[in-house]
């Protein structure tokens, strides 16, 4: 019998400066919200309990630590339904997908009209999700959370149409769709709740720059981490480690020191545009200051939920974390999702 493979994960964060914090609303609206999710029923028992245990209000205050309760609650909110959208569109045909993307941006363009009666129950939990955010938000973060919640949902869609095709694209085109799918600049802009600062300066080529390099980040850090369980899966086909495998013909471990390296350059490039943020001379200065401390943060947080919640590495996280040597079992015969959904109606 041979040995069970290992590989070793790249130390990706070793140098960033942002440590791992947490929002002290955390303990008490985590529960809200995790009583909310489970209020649409979107999932039978054992696959909510098993969606439980990836607790998404942990990375929503990990990645969000000076929030306040409401904003934290809205935070949490947005993570546990990004991931709902996630887990169904995962297992979706691209039609289905289409059906259901269009059911979530109705929701949020419409916060105050009621939802079809028999629809796909995320659109009513999207509903009510903005229709509490609206009530916080600025006009700014308001009107940058839609547009990019849009791009987010088309680029799911075309997610699950690379995978019915068992498309697998190549580094540069994969990186296009993943900076979407990915969910990060819809929760920049709720990082941004309280905030008013306008588009031309978020479009700054510094303020720009450092917001994609912090999205490059968390993608690598993200597939890193979610690479075995989606392999068991037979659904890692939307993943950079795949991605460098097929493009490449490399083996694993060579990819993870590819990828690691790769972060590594994007982290040098971060301090170097961290060093060229504008000066603009106006009251705006703390707030772009803050929202940029926001991208560092969130960095770290994704980083540190990844092994502090059971969504990749069951309850060994932390072992990992530090020893950053995982094994490499062996892919099941059969696609296996701990998180099959059953569809729910009102």
């Amino acid at each position: 019998m041979q040995p069970t493979p290992f590989v070793s994960l790249p130390r990706t964060l070793d140098s960033w400066p942002w440590p791992r914090r947490i929002n002290p609303h955390y303990a008490m609206v985590g529960r809200q919200s995790l009583a909310w999710c489970e209020s649409f029923k979107a999932f039978h028992p054992e696959a909510q309990d098993a969606f439980n245990k990836c607790d998404f209000n942990l990375l929503a205050s990990l990645a969000y630590p000076e929030l306040d309760s409401a904003g934290c609650r809205v935070a949490c909110d947005l993570m546990n339904l990004f991931f709902c959208i996630d887990e169904y569109t995962d297992l979706a045909t691209s039609e289905v997908a289409r059906a259901q993307a269009s059911i979530v941006m109705d929701a949020i363009q419409n916060p105050c009209s009621p939802r079809p009666v028999g629809e796909w129950i995320i659109g009513e939990m999207a509903r009510q999700f903005w229709a509490n955010t609206v009530l916080i938000a600025t006009p700014t973060a308001q009107a940058r959370f839609i547009n990019s919640f849009g791009a987010y949902l088309d680029a799911v869609v075309q997610q699950a149409e690379d995978r019915a095709q068992g498309h697998v694209r190549n580094t540069e085109n994969y990186f296009q769709l993943r900076r979407e799918t990915i969910g990060a600049k819809p929760s920049f802009a709720i990082g941004e709740l309280y905030m008013n600062i306008p588009q031309e300066i978020i479009d700054h080529p510094v303020i720009s720059k450092l917001a994609e390099l912090c999205v490059d980040m968390i993608i690598i850090g993200n597939d890193i981490c979610s690479y075995q369980v989606e392999w068991e899966r037979g659904d890692d086909g939307h993943n950079l480690v795949t991605v460098v495998i097929q493009q490449f013909g490399v083996n694993v471990q060579d990819t993870m020191d590819h990828i690691g390296n790769l972060h590594d350059n994007l982290v040098d490039q971060f301090f170097d545009q961290w060093s060229r943020i504008p000066i603009f001379g106006s009251q705006l200065d703390e707030e772009v200051r803050a929202y940029c401390n926001m991208l560092g943060n969130w960095v770290r947080g994704s980083d540190s939920w990844s092994f502090e919640s059971q969504r990749y590495f069951g309850i060994r996280g932390s072992e990992i974390q530090t020893s950053r040597t995982l094994p490499l079992t062996q892919r099941p015969g059969h696609h296996d999702s701990s998180l099959q959904p059953e569809v729910r109606t009102n």
